[in-house]
C-alpha cells in the first residue's frame, strides 16, 4: 500500500532471480507439464513418444517400443533417424543440446519437420529437467552413441557405478551402417513429483493406441516389466488412420457408414524471420471421419498434427460450426417434420441436437501451430477455424446430396430431425413442470419423505411401492435418511426418446428429488443426496425395476455410477428364529449353509427349523427392515458400477421382450434362445 514501508521484506534488484537451463523447469513444473501429480507424470512419457511419431509422421519411423520398467523407468525407442549427434559448437553435440536447453531441436521453421508435435521445442529437456536420471542412445552412422545425465548434468556411468561428467559421446557398440534410430530411459525424479503419482498402463496404452490412428502403418509395441507377473507385450497397428478410430470409438448400434472428409487450403500469418515480423504462406491439411450412432452421448477427439487437443480449439469450433451449416442447409432443409415448427423459427437444429450420438475425429496439420499453453491440450491458431469450416460444409453437404449412401443419409436425417423435436417438445415439458412445481412446497415430489441434513452423508432410498416405504419410513434415520416410493412403471430409458423420459412420473420424480438435473444438464455438485439405495423385492418383480432404475440413472444421470454413489440394498430371501437369536439367509445356497450350521452338534433337526421366506419388503416388520436394510452397522449394500449398470440395461430389454405386451416378440426370444424346446415340434 502506498505509504506503507515493509522493512522485513526488502524489493530491490537483489531479488530479482534469473533462473539458469532448466531450473525454471523444476521451479515451476506446471507451467511445462500441467502439475506434479500423475497427470504431469504421464505427460513426460507423451513428450517422448510424440517425439518417436513426429519421426513417423515425416516418414523416417515405422516402429516405436514403450516399455514401463519395475525401477519405475521408462523406456521409449524408435527406428527413425536418429538424434544428431555432431559437434554444434566444437564442444558440444546436438544430443546434448537437445537434452539440457530449452527451446533447442530440430522443430522450429521448416527445416528438418515440416510439422511436428513438439514445436516448442522443450519436450526432451523438460524430461531431462525432471528426471533424476536419463540415458539417450543413438544408432547412426554404423554406432551406438550413449550419453548419460544425472541431476540434469551430462555424462557417463563408469563400471563402478560412479557418475562423470564429460560432453563426450560414449561409443558403445556397432551397428549396421543403414540402422539408426533414438532409445531415451528416464528415471522421474520423486522429490518432485508427488508420492503418489504413478504412470498407468491403461492410460499409456490408450494414448499409443491413439497415435497409431493418426500415422496408419506405424506399430507400437507395449511392455510392461512392472509387477510379480508382467503383462504380455502388445502391439498396436492400423492402417485406416481416422476411419478406423472412429470405428474403434463407435459404442452401439451405427446410423451411418462412416463418413470421410480431407482438404486443405493456406492462410498467412506474421512470424519473425531475421528478426522481422515477416508474412510467411502455411499449407493446413484436414483429415476428418465422423458417424452418427444411435444413443445420446457426444465423442469428438481432436489433433493438431500428431498432438491430442483434449480440450479441443479452433480446429474443432470450425467442425461444429461447419457441421451446423451444412444440417441446417442441406439434410434438414424442408423436412416435412419440421414443417410445423418453421412457422416460429424453431426448425433449425442446434449444436446439441447435431452432435446428438456422433462420434468424431479431426486432424489438422499445419508447421508451427498456436498453442494456449505448454501442455498443448488448445489450438489457438485463428485461422484453421475458418479453413476447417469451409472443408466440412462442403464435405458434409456432398455426402448429404447423394454422395453417401441413400438410406444412410435418411438415417441420419431422421436422427437429428427427431433431435430437434425432442428438444422442442423437452423445453416445453420442462417449462410446463417448472411453473407446477412452483406452485407445490419447495417443488419436491410429494410422495418424498425427505431428510432433514442434505450433502454427501445423506441417502436416498428409493422402495418399490407404497407397502415397502411404510417400514422404511419407520425405521429410517430421518436426520439422513429421504425415502422416495416408487407407485408405477419406470420408463425404460434406453430405448426411450427424451421427451419419453421427461414425461414419465417416476422418472422426473427422481430427478426432481436428487436435484441436480438430468442429461447433459446433470451436475454432480448439485446432488442432494451423497448415496442413491435402491431396495427392491427379492424377486422378478423387483429385479425388473432395478434393471430400469439403473437404466435410467446410466443414461441420464451416470456421474452417480462413475463417482460410486450409487448401491443395491440385498434384502434377505428368508429369516428363521431360534431362541432368541434371528438368522436370516439371502439366498436358497445360504439357507442351506445356515440349516447345517445350525443343526450341527446340536439336538435341532432340519425339518423343524421354521423358515419364513419373504415375498416382499412390505412384509417386513419395522425391525426387520432397519436392521436388514437400514442400519450402516448391519445391513448389507452392494455398490453399482458401470459394468453392472450396462448389464441392467440389456436386462431391461430382455424383461420388456418377456413381460411386455409384444406376444409376438416374446414368441421370437423363447424360439430363438429356449435349448429345451424343439422348434419343429411347435405348431407356430
Amino acid at each position: 500500500m502506498a505509504g506503507t514501508e515493509n522493512r522485513t521484506q526488502r524489493y530491490d534488484e537483489k531479488s530479482i532471480q534469473v533462473l539458469e537451463g532448466l531450473d525454471a523447469v523444476r521451479k515451476r513444473p506446471g507451467m511445462y507439464i500441467g502439475g506434479t501429480g500423475s497427470d504431469g507424470l504421464h505427460h513426460l512419457v507423451w513428450e517422448l513418444i510424440d517425439n518417436a511419431v513426429d519421426e513417423a509422421a515425416a516418414g523416417f519411423c515405422n516402429l516405436v517400443e514403450v516399455t514401463l520398467h519395475r525401477d519405475r523407468s521408462v523406456e521409449v525407442t524408435d527406428n527413425g533417424r536418429g538424434i544428431p549427434v555432431g559437434k554444434k559448437d566444437g564442444k558440444r553435440t546436438a544430443l546434448e543440446y537437445v537434452f539440457t536447453e530449452l527451446h533447442a531441436g530440430g522443430k522450429f521453421g521448416s527445416g528438418a519437420y515440416g510439422a511436428s508435435g513438439g514445436l516448442h521445442g522443450v519436450g526432451a529437456s523438460v524430461v531431462n529437467a525432471l528426471s533424476s536420471k536419463l540415458v539417450a542412445e543413438v544408432d547412426r552412422d554404423g554406432q551406438t552413441h550413449r550419453l548419460s545425465f544425472q541431476d540434469r548434468a551430462p555424462g557417463k556411468f563408469l563400471a563402478s557405478g560412479k557418475f562423470s561428467a564429460t560432453s563426450t559421446l560414449e561409443i558403445v557398440r556397432k551397428v549396421p551402417a543403414k540402422r539408426t534410430g533414438t532409445r531415451v530411459r528416464f528415471w522421474p525424479d520423486f522429490d518432485i513429483f508427488d508420492p503418489g503419482a504413478t504412470i498407468e498402463y491403461d492410460r499409456v496404452r490408450d494414448h499409443v493406441a491413439q497415435v497409431c490412428f493418426l500415422v496408419p502403418g506405424l506399430k507400437v509395441r507395449l511392455t510392461d516389466k512392472r509387477g510379480e507377473s508382467p503383462r504380455e507385450p502388445e502391439e498396436f497397428v492400423a492402417k485406416g488412420g481416422l476411419a478406423d478410430f472412429v470405428e474403434y470409438l463407435s459404442i452401439g448400434e451405427p446410423v451411418c457408414e462412416v463418413i470421410t472428409i480431407y482438404g486443405s487450403d493456406t492462410f498467412v500469418e506474421k512470424v519473425p524471420v531475421g528478426g522481422k515480423m515477416t508474412d510467411v504462406e502455411r499449407t493446413c491439411t484436414v483429415d476428418i471421419a465422423l458417424r452418427w450412432v444411435k444413443g445420446y452421448d457426444t465423442s469428438i477427439v481432436s489433433f493438431v498434427n500428431t498432438i491430442p487437443t483434449t480440450d479441443g480449439g479452433t480446429h474443432v469450433t470450425g467442425l461444429e460450426r461447419g457441421m451446423n451449416k451444412a444440417v441446417n442447409d442441406t439434410l434438414l432443409s424442408g423436412a416435412k417434420k419440421l414443417a410445423r415448427l418453421a412457422k416460429s423459427g424453431k426448425d433449425r437444429a442446434e449444436k446439441a441436437d447435431v452432435q446428438e450420438g456422433l462420434v468424431a475425429a479431426i486432424k489438422v496439420t499445419f508447421p508451427e501451430p498456436q498453442f494456449r499453453g505448454q501442455t498443448k491440450g488448445e489450438l489457438g491458431t485463428p485461422a484453421v477455424q475458418s479453413i476447417v469450416y469451409d472443408v466440412v460444409k462442403d464435405g458434409l453437404a456432398s455426402w448429404f446430396s447423394g454422395g453417401g449412401r441413400k438410406t444412410h443419409i435418411n438415417a441420419v436425417r431422421e436422427k437429428l430431425t427427431q433431435a430437434v423435436l425432442n428438444r422442442v417438445a423437452t423445453k416445453q415439458t420442462l417449462e410446463a413442470k417448472r411453473k407446477l412445481a412452483s406452485l407445490g412446497s419447495g417443488g419436491m415430489p410429494d410422495k418424498l419423505a425427505d431428510c432433514r441434513t442434505h450433502g454427501p452423508e445423506a441417502e436416498l432410498l428409493i422402495v418399490e411401492g407404497d407397502s415397502a416405504a411404510g417400514p422404511a419410513k419407520a425405521g429410517r434415520n430421518s436426520e439422513y435418511m429421504a425415502v422416495l416410493p416408487l407407485r408405477g412403471k419406470v420408463v425404460n430409458a434406453g430405448k426411450s426418446t427424451l421427451k419419453q423420459v421427461i414425461e414419465n412420473a417416476e422418472a422426473q420424480a427422481l430427478f426432481t428429488a436428487i436435484g441436480a438435473g438430468s442429461g447433459r444438464d446433470f451436475k454432480l455438485d448439485d446432488a442432494r443426496y451423497g448415496r442413491i439405495i435402491i431396495l427392491c423385492d427379492a424377486d422378478v418383480d423387483g429385479s425388473h425395476i432395478r434393471c430400469l432404475l439403473l437404466t435410467l440413472i446410466y443414461h441420464h444421470m451416470r456421474p452417480l455410477l462413475e463417482h460410486g454413489m450409487v448401491f443395491a440394498a440385498q434384502p434377505p430371501l428368508y429369516t428363521v428364529k431360534v431362541g432368541d437369536d434371528i438368522h436370516h439367509a439371502f439366498s436358497d445356497a445360504d439357507k442351506e449353509r445356515l440349516t447345517d450350521e445350525l443343526c450341527r452338534g446340536t439336538n435341532r433337526k432340519a425339518e423343524n427349523l421354521q423358515w419364513v421366506r419373504f415375498k416382499g419388503l412390505g412384509e417386513m416388520d419395522v425391525e426387520e427392515l432397519a436392521v436388514t436394510c437400514l442400519d450402516p452397522e448391519t445391513r448389507i449394500l452392494r455398490r453399482i458400477t458401470m459394468e453392472d449398470a450396462m448389464a441392467a440395461h440389456h436386462a431391461a430389454e430382455t424383461f420388456d421382450t418377456l413381460m411386455g405386451s409384444d406376444v409376438a416378440r416374446r414368441r421370437q426370444f423363447l424360439l430363438d434362445n429356449s435349448d429345451l424346446i424343439d422348434p419343429a415340434a411347435l405348431d407356430v
